[in-house]
């Protein structure tokens, strides 16, 4: 065998194992393919992205539709895993799921405990009024003396809107079910939200009404979560998104449980 021949051969072998390397399974996903079934945390609550609808008790929603077809890709049984936004670190630090699929914005305070999937959703901040109300009828009528604007603590927004309104007072309550009873009860003018909950407000109330600002307020990318460090299944779960918006599914889905207006298209 000449030396030429003998370095193409050593050319294509090294070729040929990064070709296989590329394309190796990630070890979460060895251990799903294994157990025969993907552990999915949501957020049942989440109108829109992982909703429990109280009328039929089924799950619904952008997230639930894309579970399933993660579920599919792979070729295993999907389950569900009920968590919140307060739990979503403990879960993905303890093993109580593979990905946490209910909306989870980007934020640099999470990124220490999670890795991120790239974005399929962005919402900026909207605010939540009611349709009786003639001296907030649209959102430039919030910054002004005399209306009361309600924000739930420790979220982003708190901030963002205290900075924001400059006229306006601003009163922090502890939950967001706090934030619907002082409007309704009339000592606050609107609350502070993201699109799929104003949505929410809006479909399944008589009184309510979403004002949004002319430009986006505090815009937050949404993305999947998959534990710390692992890089490889995130891979996957990114090119799980890029094949979902090649097909149309993602956008098919947004369209559907009306999210078309904050979808991430690229």
């Amino acid at each position: 065998m000449t030396n030429s021949l003998k370095t193409m051969l050593c050319v294509a072998v090294s070729f040929l194992t990064i070709s296989i390397n590329n394309v190796t399974a990630s070890e979460r996903s060895d251990k799903i393919i294994a157990a025969g079934e993907i552990r999915v945390c949501i957020w049942p609550d989440y109108f829109a992205i992982s909703y429990r609808n109280p009328r039929t008790q089924q799950l619904e929603g952008i997230d639930i539709d894309m579970a399933h077809e993660l579920a599919r890709s792979i070729g295993v049984k999907l389950a569900f895993v009920e968590s919140s936004f307060s739990k979503l670190v403990s879960n993905l630090q303890n093993d109580a799921c593979d990905i946490a699929m209910h909306g989870i914005g980007v934020r640099d305070s999470r990124k220490p405990f999670m890795e991120f999937s790239a974005p399929y959703l962005a919402s900026g901040i909207y605010a939540v009024g009611t349709k009786d109300n003639t001296e907030v009828a649209r959102w430039s009528d919030i910054d002004r003396e005399g209306v009361v604007a309600v924000v739930q603590k420790g979220t982003y927004m708190e901030p963002v809107i205290k900075q924001t309104f400059q006229h306006a007072s601003v009163s922090v309550v502890d939950s967001f079910k706090a934030r619907e009873q002082e409007v309704l009860s009339g000592r606050a003018d609107v609350f502070m939200t993201d699109y799929p909950y104003g949505k929410r407000m809006t479909a399944l109330t008589q009184w309510a009404v979403l004002f949004a600002p002319q430009a986006p307020l505090a815009k937050t990318f949404y993305a999947y979560a998959v534990p710390k460090g692992e890089m490889d299944w995130l891979n996957e779960v990114d090119d799980f998104l890029v094949t979902m918006k090649k097909t149309n599914k993602l956008y098919q889905s947004a369209e559907k449980n009306g999210l078309s207006e904050i979808v991430v298209k690229d």
